[in-house]
């Protein structure tokens, strides 16, 4: 490496340090967090725009998007996210997919039992608007996830949900109901035993 290129890398190096320091010191003040370098410095409504999202929408830089994936407006798409539009996914508006969430349009379960000789396997996915989806949940192909529903954390959703449903565990299953009133209430309604 060139004397010159290392200068240049070093001036790079020393600018991207006191970028991090001063956004890290920006962040702690602001908001009270620490983040990665890369969330402190890509723009989450920006990234969202680009991706064709709608108004308001956000995704973390670190959210892995695969081809062509439709959201809503003000969607919250957290940290460490995958998205899969491979077989059509589709989120609606106001919708939070929380940190770790998983959602998958396609697999490949017979193509690699058959030794690579079976196709990927592809279903689309619909997440209605209106829906809480917990931490490291995931969502198999084929589901579609109705209105205002909430999807417990570490759940594993491969039926389809109707509206208003509370879904939890491996496979999820439902346990209750999200109702709502006309002064923008919440409740959530849970089945005496757990079980529907």
């Amino acid at each position: 490496m060139s004397t010159e290129t290392q200068d240049g890398m070093a001036v790079l190096e020393a600018g991207l340090r006191a970028l991090h320091a001063t956004r890290s010191v920006e962040l702690r003040q602001r908001f009270d967090r620490s983040l990665p370098f890369g969330e402190m410095v890509v723009d989450r409504w920006a990234r969202a725009r680009a991706l064709g999202f709608g108004d308001g929408a956000s995704i973390y830089d670190s959210a892995v998007v695969i081809g062509t994936v439709q959201v809503g407006e003000l969607t919250w798409i957290g940290p460490q996210v995958l998205l899969d539009g491979s077989g059509g996914l589709a989120i609606g508006a106001t919708c939070s997919i929380s940190a770790g969430v998983q959602v998958y349009t396609h697999d490949s379960v017979a193509w690699a039992l058959s030794g690579g000789n079976a196709a990927y396997e592809r279903a689309p996915v619909s997440i209605g608007d209106h829906c809480y989806i917990g931490p490291m949940s995931v969502i198999t192909k084929g589901v579609t996830i109705g209105r205002h529903c909430l999807v417990g954390a570490n759940s594993v959703v491969k039926q389809s949900l109707p509206d208003h449903s509370i879904a939890v565990g491996s496979p999820a299953r439902i346990v209750g109901r999200v109702v709502l009133d006309a002064a923008s209430g919440v409740t959530l309604q849970y089945d005496r035993d757990g079980t529907r």
